[in-house]
C-alpha cells in the first residue's frame, strides 16, 4: 500500500508537483547517471580537485553510500543492470553495443505497472543496433517518453531521438539541455506520479569537451594526483584530469537546477533524489585509463540518495557495499512497489532507512570478457572478484589474482595475494567468493564461452563491432 504523502526518486534528476497534490499522489522516481564519475570525484569525499557543492550540500542532507559498487565496470553493462536488477552473466550484456531483451521486467515496467509515467532523457547504450540509430517503442524497455540518443560523446554537437527517426541535436552542452529538458517535464507531469530516467555522457572523455567556462576552473599544473600514479604519467594525468573535473561541475551545475527545481514546485520535503554512475575511471591510477578494471578508481562510483526526513534520515554515510543489481529493487522497495521476480539484486531499502544496520557484506565485480581498451595485449583477462568494506580480492581464471586490504592501504599499492601473514583471511575471501558465484549460477568460464553462449561476433579486439 502506498503513504499518503508523495515522493520522487532521482539519480540526478528532480521532481515536481503541486503541494496541493501532496497528499493524493504516489511517490515520483527520478534517477540521475553521470557516465565514467568515480567515486573519488567529489568535494564530500574528500577530493581536493572536486568542485561539487551542489552534490555535496545533497550528501549532506542525504545518505552517501561510500562503498557502491558497478558490479560489471563497463556502460552496457550497468545500464543493463539498473534495468532489470539482474547481473550481467544473466542479462547478457557484459558488454558494449549490444542489446537488452525483454525477457525481463524492467525499471519502467515496474514503475508503469504501478501507474507511473515514464521518461528517459539523454544516454540509453543497452539497443545495440548502432549508436546514431532510431529506438522504436518496442525497444524502449517500458519508457514512453523518449528524448534518448544510443550513444554519443560529442557533447556540444549531440544527436537525439524523440517519437519519431528525426534527427534531432541538443542546443549547446548537451548535459545542460539534458537537465533542462527535464526540469520541463517535471513541471508539466507534476499532476502524475512519474519516473524519469537522466543519463549524461559527460565526465566521459573526451575530457577537454566542457564548457569554457568550466575549463578556465581547473589549471592541469595544479591537478593534485593521486599517489598511485605512476611519475611517467603525470603530465598526461594531470592534463585529462583538469578537463574531468570541469565535466564534473558543468554536471554538478545541472543537478543543482533539478534540486532547485523541485523546491520551486513545493516538493524539496517529498522527493527523494538518488545520483550515482555507471562506472569510474582510473586517469592515471596504476599508470591505467578508462574503465574494466577491478581497482577502485574503476569500479566504485558515486551513490548518493537524499529524501523526507521520514522516510530516509539525512545526514548519515553507509559503509557497507551495494552492487548495480540492487539499485533496481532498492527504489521499488523505498516506493513501496513489488520487486518482480526476475530481479536477482537485493533490496536495500531497510538499509537506507536505517532499520537495518550498517554491517559489512560483499559486492560482486566481475569482468565476464576483456575488450576494447583493455584487450589481453594490454593486460585485460576475465575475472571474477569482492569488495567488501575493507577488502578487495579477485581471481582471474589462473587462480588468486589481487587481494587489498583498503584500510591500511586505501590506494591499493600492495597486492597481498601469497603473503602468508594473510592467507587463513585469503582463504576465507576465497570461500565466500565461491559461494558467491553460486548464488549468482555463474561458472566463471572463459569468455570466450560467454561470447559463444549469446552469439555474439566481436572483433579482434574482443569489442562487438558497431555503426556510429
Amino acid at each position: 500500500m502506498h503513504r499518503t504523502t508523495t515522493f520522487s526518486v532521482l539519480i540526478v534528476l528532480g521532481c515536481a508537483a503541486d503541494a496541493a497534490l501532496a497528499e493524493t499522489r504516489k511517490p515520483n522516481v527520478i534517477i540521475l547517471i553521470a557516465d565514467q564519475w568515480r567515486a573519488q570525484a567529489l568535494g564530500c569525499a574528500g577530493d581536493v580537485n572536486a568542485r561539487t557543492p551542489h552534490l555535496d550540500r545533497l550528501a549532506a542532507d542525504g545518505v552517501r553510500l561510500t562503498t557502491a559498487v558497478s558490479t560489471c565496470p563497463v556502460c552496457s553493462p550497468f545500464r543493463a543492470s539498473l534495468m532489470t536488477g539482474q547481473y550481467a552473466t544473466t542479462h547478457g550484456v557484459f558488454i558494449n553495443d549490444v542489446g537488452l531483451s525483454r525477457s525481463a521486467v524492467s525499471l519502467a515496467d515496474a514503475f508503469k505497472q504501478s501507474g507511473y509515467k515514464t521518461a528517459m532523457i539523454g544516454k540509453w547504450h543497452i539497443d545495440g543496433r548502432g549508436r546514431s540509430s532510431f529506438i522504436p517503442p518496442e525497444r524502449r524497455q517500458g519508457f514512453e517518453f523518449w528524448r534518448v540518443c544510443e550513444c554519443t560523446h560529442a557533447y556540444n554537437r549531440s544527436l537525439y531521438f524523440g517519437d519519431g527517426p528525426e534527427k534531432l541535436f541538443w542546443k549547446g552542452y548537451d548535459a545542460t539541455a539534458q537537465s533542462d529538458e527535464a526540469c520541463g517535464y517535471i513541471r508539466q507531469h507534476r499532476r502524475e506520479p512519474f519516473l524519469i530516467v537522466l543519463s549524461w555522457g559527460p565526465p566521459h572523455n573526451p575530457y577537454e569537451t566542457a564548457p569554457e567556462e568550466y575549463r578556465n576552473r581547473f589549471k592541469p599544473d595544479r591537478m593534485q594526483l593521486r599517489p598511485n600514479v605512476p611519475p611517467e604519467s603525470a603530465t598526461a594525468t594531470r592534463r585529462d584530469l583538469a578537463g574531468y573535473y570541469a565535466h564534473c561541475s558543468a554536471l554538478d551545475d545541472c543537478a543543482g537546477r533539478i534540486v532547485e527545481t523541485i523546491s520551486q514546485c513545493k516538493l524539496a520535503d517529498d522527493t527523494i533524489i538518488a545520483f550515482t554512475s555507471d562506472h569510474g575511471d582510473m586517469l592515471g591510477s596504476h599508470g591505467d585509463i578508462r574503465k574494466q578494471r577491478p581497482w577502485d578508481e574503476s569500479i566504485r562510483v558515486p551513490l548518493i540518495f537524499r529524501g523526507p526526513k521520514g522516510l530516509l534520515p539525512g545526514g548519515r554515510k553507509l559503509e557497507a557495499p551495494i552492487g548495480s543489481p540492487d539499485i533496481m529493487p532498492t527504489l521499488l522497495g523505498l516506493c513501496g512497489i513489488p520487486i518482480p521476480k526476475t530481479v536477482e539484486g537485493e533490496n536495500r531499502a531497510a538499509w537506507l532507512q536505517g532499520r537495518e544496520p550498517d554491517a559489512d557484506r560483499a559486492a560482486s565485480i566481475e569482468c565476464v570478457t576483456p575488450f576494447g581498451e583493455w584487450t589481453r595485449a594490454k593486460g585485460g583477462r576475465e575475472y571474477r572478484g569482492l569488495r567488501t568494506t575493507r577488502y578487495t580480492y579477485v581471481r582471474s581464471l589462473d587462480g588468486p589474482w589481487l587481494f587489498y586490504d583498503n584500510q591500511t592501504d586505501p590506494h591499493q599499492q600492495t597486492n597481498l595475494v601469497g603473503d602468508t601473514t594473510h592467507a587463513a583471511l585469503q582463504h576465507n575471501l576465497d570461500a565466500q567468493l565461491n559461494r558467491q558465484l553460486k548464488n549468482q549460477h555463474d561458472e566463471f568460464l572463459p569468455g570466450a564461452d560467454y561470447l559463444k553462449k549469446w552469439h555474439y561476433a566481436t572483433d579482434a579486439t574482443g569489442t562487438m563491432p558497431y555503426s556510429p
